[in-house]
Order: structure tokens, then C-alpha cells, then sequence
């Protein structure tokens, strides 16, 4: 029973979160949709942000392993070629999320943007404490593939290549629409990582003089 109330409190706050954001979704919205009441919330979770913290964990559980397990089979290759097949390995992972529910690839990018755009501060310490390793593992991964741009160049691309993630992910709903209706083809959800990888691995290759 005890179970059962903790994930019907994370269900309803996952769903909240995506839709409205962090800062706009009240307790009393949260423990409505989830059928509790206020008590349940503060006795599995404690406060707000830890609630926030659970919800993103579900999915970095099942990502960050298949993260590691893509990382150690990687073959490094240099410039955008190799940028893009680190993250073409990456799909199949970002896929996987959808086992928590339909569109959760989407609701996980959505959520993780809804972090950076509301500034969420310790959704960031909670990440790089639990997950820091892998992160910046990956990081090190791109980097082997650009040795000659510096890291601070790095940093900007990046962020600039997570901002496109966001949004795409944010709209991929609108973009599959769009693109029945005007080229009269479906696309899944990973036919539109597939469209952005090439884009995302120029971006971040891009040209290394100008960082020099």
C-alpha cells in the first residue's frame, strides 16, 4: 500500500512537473491528482525538492547504466563523425526511458529543461552527486573526439547542443505533425534524434580555429 501511494505521488508529479514546470506546481495540485493527502508527501519524500530529485532519479536509474555500458564500448574517432556516432549510441539508452511510461524520453528532456530554464539549483548538486561520474565521463568521451578545442569552447557547445536537445524534445509532438502534414511521412520519436544528431555533432565539432 505504502508502495503503491509513493509512486502514484511520483506519477502525479512527473506528469505536473512536465506540463507546468517546477516553480508553478503547488503540493495541493500534486496530492489532488494523486488522490493523498499532504501527510503521504512529506512522509516518503520530505519536502519539495526532494520530490523533484525522486522523480528525475526513475529515469537517471535506468539511463546512466546504459550510459556507462555505451561509454566503455566506444570507439573513439575524431571530429564530428566521431561526436556523432557517440551519440547515435546514445539512442537505444534515451529510448529505454520509454519503459516508464509512453513519451518518456520526451518527459525526461522536458523535465530536465524545465531544471536549467527555472534554475533549479539543487536539481544540478543532485545530479553531479549522483550521476557526476558519468556525466563527466561522456564528457570526456567528446572531448577525446575534439582534442584541439578547448574546454571552454566546449562548455558553450555543449550547452547550446542540450538547449536544441530540449527544445526538440519539447516540440517532437509539433515536429512529427509538421511532418506529416507538409512531407506525408511518420516519424517516431527516434526518427527525430535521428534528424538532430548530425546537426547537434557539427555544432559541437564546429569550426576549432575560431576557439584558438
Amino acid at each position: 500500500m505504502a508502495k503503491q501511494t509513493k509512486a502514484d505521488i511520483l506519477d502525479a508529479a512527473e506528469l505536473l512537473f512536465s506540463e507546468q514546470g517546477f516553480t508553478q506546481t503547488s503540493m495541493r495540485e500534486i496530492t489532488t491528482r494523486a488522490e493523498v493527502n499532504l501527510a503521504s508527501v512529506n512522509y516518503h519524500f520530505g519536502s519539495k525538492k526532494n520530490l523533484i530529485q525522486a522523480v528525475l532519479k526513475r529515469y537517471f536509474d535506468i539511463l546512466m547504466p546504459e550510459v556507462n555500458t555505451c561509454l566503455a564500448n566506444n570507439k573513439v574517432s575524431s571530429g564530428s563523425e566521431g561526436v556523432a556516432t557517440l551519440l547515435y549510441a546514445l539512442i537505444p539508452p534515451m529510448l529505454k526511458l520509454n519503459v516508464l511510461r509512453p513519451s518518456g524520453t520526451a518527459i525526461f528532456v522536458q523535465l530536465l529543461g524545465r531544471g536549467y530554464n527555472e534554475t533549479q539549483g539543487h536539481l544540478r548538486r543532485f545530479i553531479m552527486t549522483d550521476y557526476g561520474e558519468t556525466i563527466r565521463a561522456l564528457v570526456d568521451a567528446i572531448q577525446q573526439c575534439l582534442p584541439d578545442l578547448p574546454q571552454e569552447a566546449l562548455f558553450w557547445r555543449l550547452h547550446f547542443a542540450m538547449g536544441s536537445f530540449v527544445f526538440s524534445m519539447a516540440s517532437s509532438r509539433a515536429l512529427t505533425e509538421i511532418a506529416e502534414s507538409d512531407f506525408h511521412k511518420h516519424v517516431d520519436i527516434e526518427e527525430v534524434i535521428s534528424h538532430l544528431v548530425p546537426f547537434v555533432a557539427q555544432g559541437v565539432a564546429g569550426n576549432i580555429s575560431q576557439n584558438n
